[in-house]
Order: structure tokens, then sequence, then C-alpha cells
């Protein structure tokens, strides 16, 4: 089986398991709606938000840096120094992060979480784990070790859905579902430990290579909080300006719309470390095929889906979660799925730069992206309410795309296929004229006339001719492969 039918096979067993990961997102969604005050949900997803955040500056661009720089390391001694060396900057960043999070907990749960102080303490304690957890999982990405990441990733994800749901339906609300989060991260956090151990054993890092990891990773911390700031932000904005019940409000909206990042995620996982081993290997050519394929696989997914995710929307939030949140999200899901169309492929460009190591310019971007999502907030959420946050995810998401995309290809140029993007569009279009059609409610109706949608599509394509005889072979050979082989 050759490099492409491996890189697939491995993004297909990722993609699984973030369907799964998804799947319990909606097992979870109509629980807490349902369960919980509107203000409780909405205090909910701040936290999720505020975990999102505070990793992504406090690593200092770590994660990325042990993906890059230990890919290709084949020593022990070479692993064990690189990753506790990381390890320990971690520690001491993290950990004075969330002391200050603990000690300021009364201000901060004023502003953010609805007054919560306990809940906002707890908080403190499952961004620690998090950071921690956030470096093993990158251990096992680095050295291409998919059974056990997806392995791990399913575990935590049944371990938050039963601890958040049974003390949320156990009636302690906001602050259960807080401690069913410090539950999942801190049995994560051992199980990864003792694999690890277990694998390089344990060092005291000399810290050698320190300045060359910072020197790569800081200049990604802006870019992680400019990306925060663009992804999450209008949570915080929300808060701000209407409450927090609007936050429970838009959320639903935005996780349909999210959906879309289950088709990136694998590409997220698998690409950094590949790429940098071919790149490395000077195999310009395997960057350019892997990256060209890449973005074809994402969006012949991601086209069909901002269609009927946007199209379904608002049976489907009325089914996991009540009327009155489907009513004033609806429309969320429209602006988020297409925002998510174009925030993949500005990734699968943004690869280009991370091999070239100037992510001082992904940086920028995001800066850049980050302040104007900032100012459109300002504008919209006071003038359109929650659709303006939608609406100013998604502007910001093409200015990136745009600008990324521009500065990217001086450095490797990816061939364009305009002609399969057109092939998409018209596949889109014949299915969304089924779902307007058919116009189901209840989700029997709504799952028929899903796979009905499904084998107009992709038969669609395949009367365009949008894939070629090569790449059907190629898909063939994968899903008749021996798995064994490639894990």
């Amino acid at each position: 089986m050759n490099e492409y039918q491996q890189f697939a096979r491995r993004i297909g067993l990722i993609g699984i398991t973030n369907l799964f990961i998804g799947l319990s997102g909606l097992i979870l969604l109509p629980i807490l709606t349902k369960t919980l005050p509107i203000e409780e949900y909405g205090t909910y997803v701040q936290i999720t938000v505020t975990i999102g955040l505070i990793p992504g500056i406090v690593m200092l661009g770590l994660p990325y840096t042990m993906v890059r720089f230990l890919a290709a390391t084949k020593s022990r001694e070479g692993v064990q120094e690189g990753y506790y060396s990381i390890v320990g900057i971690t520690v001491l960043s993290a950990g004075l992060a969330s002391v200050a999070l603990f000690l300021l907990a009364e201000p901060i749960a004023a502003a953010l979480f609805d007054g919560r102080t306990t809940v906002t303490r707890i908080l403190a304690l499952v961004v620690f784990l998090e950071c921690m957890n956030l470096l093993q999982y990158n251990y096992f990405r680095t050295f291409q070790q998919i059974k056990r990441y997806s392995s791990l990733l399913l575990l935590k994800t049944c371990l938050q859905l039963i601890s958040v749901a049974a003390l949320v339906l156990a009636s302690y609300g906001i602050f259960g579902a807080v401690v069913g989060l410090l539950i999942t991260n801190l049995l994560l956090f051992v199980v990864m430990g003792i694999l690890i151990v277990s694998e390089i054993g344990v060092a005291v890092p000399k810290f050698r290579h320190l300045w060359e990891y910072l020197a790569f990773g800081l200049p990604t911390v802006p870019g992680n909080i400019s990306s925060w700031v663009v992804n999450s932000s209008d949570r915080y904005m929300i808060t701000l300006f209407l409450g927090t019940a609007y936050v429970g409000y838009y959320f639903p909206g935005y996780f349909l719309g999210q959906i879309i990042n289950m088709f990136f995620a694998p590409l997220a996982f698998m690409l950094p470390a590949t790429l940098s081993k071919h790149y490395d290997e000077n195999n310009t050519e395997t960057v350019r095929t892997i990256l060209s394929y890449s973005k074809k696989y994402f969006i012949t997914l991601a086209v069909p889906s901002v269609v009927g995710l946007s199209l379904l929307s608002k049976p489907l939030l009325v089914i996991l979660a009540t009327p009155e949140i489907a009513e004033n999200s609806y429309l969320i899901t429209l602006f988020t799925s297409l925002g998510m169309l174009f925030f993949g492929i500005r990734a699968i460009d943004s690869q280009i730069l991370i091999l070239e190591k100037k992510t001082m310019i992904t940086g920028k971007i995001w800066l850049l992206s980050g302040f104007l999502n900032i100012m459109f907030n300002i504008y919209f959420i006071p003038t359109f309410g929650i659709v303006g946050a939608a609406i100013t995810t998604l502007v910001t998401y093409v200015l990136a795309y745009l600008i990324l995309g521009y500065i990217s290809r001086r450095y490797l140029a990816l061939p364009k296929d305009p002609q399969f993007v057109c092939k998409c569009l018209l596949a889109s279009a014949l299915m969304a004229i089924i779902l307007l059609y058919l116009n189901p409610i209840d989700l029997c109706a709504i799952m028929m006339t899903l796979v009905v949608c499904i084998i107009v599509y992709m038969g669609t394509l395949l009367v365009l001719k949008g894939f070629t005889k090569h790449e059907i072979d190629c898909f063939k050979k994968i899903f008749s492969g021996n798995v064994k082989k490639i894990l």
C-alpha cells in the first residue's frame, strides 16, 4: 500500500473517531438544553469557550513545536529531552495561569459566569489539566500512533458524556457539569501519563533546544489568540451586550454549523506530522499531492453539508433543543457552516506556511482577523443580535482565507480545480431541491431524506465525472486494503 493510501486510511480512522465525538455532542445537547435553565446552559457554553482560550495562550505554541521538531526524532534520548522540556515549560506556564484564575475567580465570575465563583474555581483546575492533556495528546499525534490517539479521544468523549450528563440529570446543574469536566480530565491525565512513561521512561530535561522551541512556538500564540477571538469570542461579546441567556440561544445553531469541522479534524491531526516528514526529505511533489487531495476531500464533504445543515437547522434544533431555541438559533447555522467551509480550506493552505516555518505570517493574519472580528461584533451584535455575531464570523473567515491563500501560493502553488467545485455546487443544488420538496420534520423523516440526498449527491458527482478513474481506483484500494499493515 503506497503512501497516499496509508495517509487516507489514517484520515478515515480519525474521521470515524470524530464522527463519534460529534454524535456525543448531539446526545449531550438535548440533555443540557432541556434540563438546565437557559442562563445556566449559557454559562456552560462560556466555560467550554474559556477552556478553549487559555491553553492556546499559556502553552506558548509548544504543541505545534512538538509535532514539527520531534516527528523525525529517532533516538529515545532525543524524544525524552524534547518531550520533557516541553512538559516542564507547560507545567510552569499552565500552573501560573490556573493559579491566577483561581485567585481572581470572584471578579471573573461576575463578568463572565453569572457570578458563579465556585464554578470558576473548579474551572481553574480543569484548565490546568486540559493543558497537560493537550500536550499528551500531541505526543501520540507527533509519532503517528493513530489507534492509540483515536482510542483516547473516544475514551475522553465517553467519560465526558457520562459524567456531565449523569451529574446534570441528578439535578446538580451547572456545578455538576463542571465537576464532570474535572473528573474526565483527571482520569485522562493519569491514563495518558502512564502510557507515555511506559513508552519513553522518565528523564530530567536539560532544555537544550528551549530557545529553538520557543522561537518556533511563540509566534503562533498571537495567532492562537486571534483564532480564538474569531472562533469563540462572539460568545463573550454576546454575554457582555445581551447576557448569558442569549449565549444559550446562540450556541445550538452554532454547534450544528460547526459539525463541518468534523471533516477537517482528521486533516488537522494528520497533515502537520505527515507533511513535515516529506518536506524535510525534500519530497515537494508528495507534499503538493497530499495537500491537493486533502482540499478535494474536504470540499467534497463540506459543500453539501453546508446546504443540508442550513436547510434542516430548524427541525433539527426543535428535536435536539427546544422550539424557543430553534426559533432564535436556526439562522446561525447557515452563516456558521459557510464560515467553517472557508475555515477548513484556509487551514489546509496554512500548512504551507507552517512547513516553511513562517509562523509569524500566520500570526499576523490572525491578529488582523481577530481585530476585525472584535470591531465587527461591536457593531453587528447590538444591531442584529446573535445573528450579527454569526455574520461577523463568516466575514472574518472569508477574509482570512483570501489573505492566507494569496500568501501561501508564493511558497508552494497548489493546482486549482474550479470545474470540480462547480460540480460539487451543482450536485448540492440538486440535493437542496430534494430537501425543500420533501421538507422533513421528524427525526425518522430527516434521516431517510439524508440517505436519499447522499445517494443523489454522490451519484451526480460520478455522472459529472467529479473524480478521475485514478482517484476511484485509489479509493477502491484504500477500502480493500489491510488496516493492520498501516497502523
